[in-house]
């Protein structure tokens, strides 16, 4: 048999002989075809599938066939087959799947600022069976604007150098075709992210560092660790600085003035400031610009044109005994010129320098010259100090312990000795007084040198003037004879109150090494491990122990300095800089109250001890924090009737310091001829606390308690020797915390003089004297809230003097009435019949008499005494026995009949006292 060259479905076999073909047989197991004869007499057949064929299951097919033929016999025994062909089938594909990629998602991780040939490689696969349909041709990237691009490997590489900054990470979907252009069925997530190129600098650094005042001490660097990108490091040192030079005078000092702070600083006393706030007890500084004064001791600006005259006797001129000199200076640059801080002069006629400190070309510079009475010898006369802190603008704290002939210089609790001593004669004999002044030197006479002792051109007046006028700020600028101050009152009037602080681990003291400066703006770390060194800067913590510190920033910065045993590629520390901040204090209010009207006897005020102002002064200082509202208080808050109304805050008391109270005259000005202001002087020396008075009032200075400050307080006593003419005195008292900052309440307080008429005063002194009368038509004088103690009772009760008199000026005037009365009623008797209805009017001419009201009585209200006015006008017209009766009577039988209602009522009703005249007959 021969197959003839046809499709593989269909087949032909050509018999040599006549004759038929009947079969066809496919050899081999599991074959998916069938041969079908077609025609027996040509032998054309067909093969085909008994089933769907799946090209991705088996995409070609080998078998063999043979053909038969229909056989001789009657049932075709003998048939004949023919020889094998082998028969290859091949299924053709269709593109039914889509690509798939190898894996859910792809992460890589690059190096900013390097551009990579291949970041990384996606992978997609297609299930189907041909070349065609299961090759990918082509990758593509969906997400747009990324500085990445894939090529037809599935190979990812960035187009443009990454930058950690900008990017930490990038996210990219990528897609797949397949040559039959079939797209992916899911589009894969690849995460490239962007690692910073290694620097050797601090890591886990927070730049911003809330401090919250009243928490102690905070952890600045908790997670810091040093990256050294794996170089050998052989030793490390780090400088931590904390900056707070916009902080007063150089950090979150106590804003006391530096008086106070001498005192707390346990400093000796006897100390003279120069340079005190201005006030009415100190008005020498008033001139001088100054800051605010609220967030350091008081600052005072010299610019080169001012200067201030101390006033005489405020500091003795005789400095033979040991004496200190203290004062803040900020100052720079350095001049040729002499600048002067505080100079002793002549006053008239010369201009020797008796003693002055003054700033040179960056040098201090102390003048000291003898007194004439020394020995004709020479001794040292200046004191010179070249120093880097004259002239570097930053605020610095200058000491001199001057115990002649030596002289001791502390600048920011460093000692310092003087570099140059020059040495000079006495001065010569002269009685010529000295002026002391400060930002310049008090010259008469323009024409000389400093020292100079030659005369001026006039003797007398001259062209005074100031001269060698200081450049910068001053503060502070005391002066204390006969006691030099130790080095531990010096470094706690320098200490800051803030601060940097470090509480070593005990594994790494020994290996790291810890040094401050003096205030403790900066420490200094030194080691050779890198893992101790790192636990040291993680205990590195900021501290405040101000009560109410100042909030604001105060930078931070870390320099840090790393050796290397290959010195030539040793690694360059970057400074890493951040701030605390510190918030804003719970602010304290500070109230005053107590017994703000009250009135006393004259004789009180005129008594030996006076009139105590301020018996029951209280003084208190509260917070107010805000709190959240807890499950009980918002279950109440809910029964009310408005339940969006919260509590929210609290209010709580607090001790804290008081540093001047300030008590002034409301109104006139004291007159110091007829009253005064005193108060016990033992009893404020035992407080350490000072006074200052004038015609204004008194002021009380120093750093102590409230509670102190209350008990000298309760001590101020008025007195007053002329109270003819004083009804009443008005004073008002503020006290004040950390220099101004805190300011109470005014608290105002008003005095009543109570005069009462003497015994034996004769008639006709009170006829003159209308100051005292109180007019019928002022029926009512209002006293409530007055506090009327007094202690002499017999001065307010009448006598019986002061009855008798009243009794029969009463009678006088009523005969006199009755007379008008009579004869007005016989010649007008036709008028009086006609008004008959209407009420009789009486003036009462009162301009002659002197009324005494006793102020510890309690009278009726007005509605009563208006009741009983109009009974006894009633009983009075028609001329009965209450003719005989006085008005003390009259008084004495109202509070009879109206004790009762008074018992009732008299809790709830002012006290008035009223001139009552109802029980008067006309």
């Amino acid at each position: 048999f021969i197959f003839s060259p046809l499709p593989v479905e269909s087949f032909e076999v050509t018999l040599t002989e006549e004759g038929e073909i009947c079969g066809f047989r496919i050899h081999g197991q599991n074959i998916p075809f069938e041969a079908v004869v077609l025609d027996k007499s040509s032998g054309e057949g067909v093969i085909r599938a008994k089933d769907k064929l799946d090209c991705e299951l088996q995409k070609e097919h080998t078998f063999t066939i043979q053909a038969y033929d229909c056989g001789e016999g009657p049932d075709g025994a003998n048939m004949k087959k023919s020889h094998k062909a082998t028969v290859h089938i091949q299924v053709n594909d269709l593109n039914e799947y889509s690509p798939v990629f190898k894996e859910k998602s792809y992460k890589a991780t690059v190096i900013e600022g390097k551009k990579y040939d291949s970041i990384l490689k996606v992978e997609a696969v297609d299930a189907d069976c041909s070349f065609q349909f299961s090759q990918i041709c082509n990758y593509e990237i969906v997400t747009p604007d990324v500085p990445f691009t894939i090529d037809k490997e599935g190979l990812i590489k960035n187009t443009e150098k990454l930058n950690y900054d900008r990017e930490h990470m990038y996210k990219l979907t990528v897609t797949a075709y397949d040559c039959g252009k079939n797209r992916a069925s899911e589009d894969v997530l690849v995460k490239i992210g962007v690692k910073p190129t290694c620097k050797p600098s601090w890591q886990g650094f927070n730049k911003r560092i809330e401090y919250e005042p009243g928490t102690g001490s905070l952890a600045l660097f908790p997670s810091m660790h040093l990256e050294t990108c794996d170089e050998p490091i052989t030793s490390i040192r780090a400088t931590i600085e904390l900056e707070t030079n916009h902080i007063g005078k150089g950090c979150d000092r106590d804003t006391y003035s530096e008086k106070s702070l001498h005192k707390l600083c346990g400093a000796s006393s006897g100390a003279v400031e120069l340079l005190p706030s201005p006030g009415s007890s100190a008005n020498w500084t008033i001139g001088l610009p100054t800051d605010n004064g609220h967030d350091s001791d008081q600052v005072f600006e010299f610019n080169g044109t001012q200067a201030i005259k101390v006033p005489d006797g405020l500091v003795s001129t005789s400095l033979k005994e040991p004496f200190t000199i203290s004062v803040w200076m900020r100052h720079g640059p350095g001049a040729h010129e002499k600048e002067t801080i505080l100079c002793n002069s002549d006053k008239t006629d010369l201009n020797r320098h008796h003693y002055s400190l003054y700033v040179h070309n960056c040098r201090l510079i102390l003048l000291l010259r003898q007194d004439p009475s020394e020995a004709e010898n020479y001794k040292p006369a200046e004191f010179h100090w070249k120093l880097d802190q004259v002239c570097d603008k930053e605020w610095h704290h200058y000491v001199l312990n001057v115990e002649f002939p030596t002289v001791t210089l502390f600048v920011d609790g460093t000692t310092f000795e003087p570099f140059l001593v020059t040495e000079d004669y006495p001065l010569h004999a002269s009685r010529i007084e000295t002026q002391l002044t400060v930002g310049a030197c008090w010259q008469e006479h323009s024409g000389h040198d400093n020292d100079t002792e030659t005369l001026s051109e006039s003797s007398s007046g001259g062209n005074a003037r100031m001269a060698q006028f200081f450049h910068g700020n001053l503060a502070g600028l005391m002066i204390r004879s006969g006691k030099l101050e130790n080095k531990k009152v010096i470094d706690c009037l320098y200490t800051c109150k803030e601060g940097l602080d470090v509480q070593l681990p005990e594994e790494v003291a020994s290996t790291v090494k810890v040094e401050f400066n003096p205030n403790q703006s900066s420490l200094t770390v030194e080691g050779d491990d890198i893992d101790a060194f790192d636990k040291v800067m993680q205990h590195i913590s900021y501290l405040n122990s101000r009560q109410f510190p100042t909030p604001g920033i105060r930078h931070l910065r870390i320099s840090t300095a790393v050796k290397c045993f290959n010195e030539d590629s040793c690694v360059t520390m970057p400074d890493a800089e951040g701030y605390v901040m510190v918030l804003q204090p719970e602010e304290p209010k500070i109230s005053l109250s107590g017994i703000d009207h009250f009135a006393r006897s004259a004789a009180e005020f005129e008594s030996q001890e006076g009139v105590t102002l301020f018996p029951e002064l209280r003084i208190v200082s509260t917070i107010t924090r805000e709190v959240e509202a807890d499950a009980e208080s918002e279950a109440t808050e809910g029964a009310d009737d408005d339940p969006t109304v919260q509590e929210t805050v609290v209010s709580e008391e607090i001790m804290h310091n008081l540093d001047t109270c300030e008590m002034t005259v409301v109104g006139d000005e004291l007159d110091a001829e007829h009253e005064g202001l005193e108060v016990d002087t033992e009893q404020l020396q035992q407080r350490g606390l000072e006074m200052s008075s004038s015609h204004l009032g008194l002021v009380i200075t120093g750093v102590n308690t409230m509670a102190n400050y209350e008990q000298v307080l309760h001590l101020i006593h008025y007195k007053n020797w002329h109270t003819e003419a004083l009804f009443d005195r008005k004073f008002k008292l503020v006290c004040s915390e950390l220099n101004g900052r805190y300011i109470s309440n005014d608290f105002k307080v008003e005095v009543n003089v109570i005069h009462t008429a003497s015994a034996m005063e004769p008639f006709h002194s009170a006829m003159v004297q209308p100051n005292f009368i109180n007019p019928v038509h002022q029926a009512s004088v209002d006293l409530s809230g007055h506090n009327l103690v007094n202690a002499h009772q017999s001065s307010v009760v009448p006598s019986a003097a002061t009855i008798v008199i009243v009794v029969c000026v009463s009678f006088l005037v009523f005969m006199i009435i009755l007379g008008v009365f009579r004869i007005r009623a016989a010649h007008q008797r036709t008028m009086r019949d006609q008004e008959n209805g209407k009420e009789n009017e009486m003036d009462w001419d009162d301009s002659a008499l002197t009324i005494t009201v006793n102020p510890m009585e309690t009278y009726e209200d007005q509605h009563s005494s208006e009741e009983e006015e109009e009974e006894e006008e009633e009983e009075s017209e028609d001329g009965e026995e209450e003719d005989d009766i006085t008005s003390a009577e009259s008084e004495s039988s109202e509070d009879d009949e109206g004790g009762e209602q008074e018992d009732q009522q008299g809790a709830s009703r002012q006290q008035q006292l009223e001139w009552d005249d109802s029980t008067l007959t006309y």
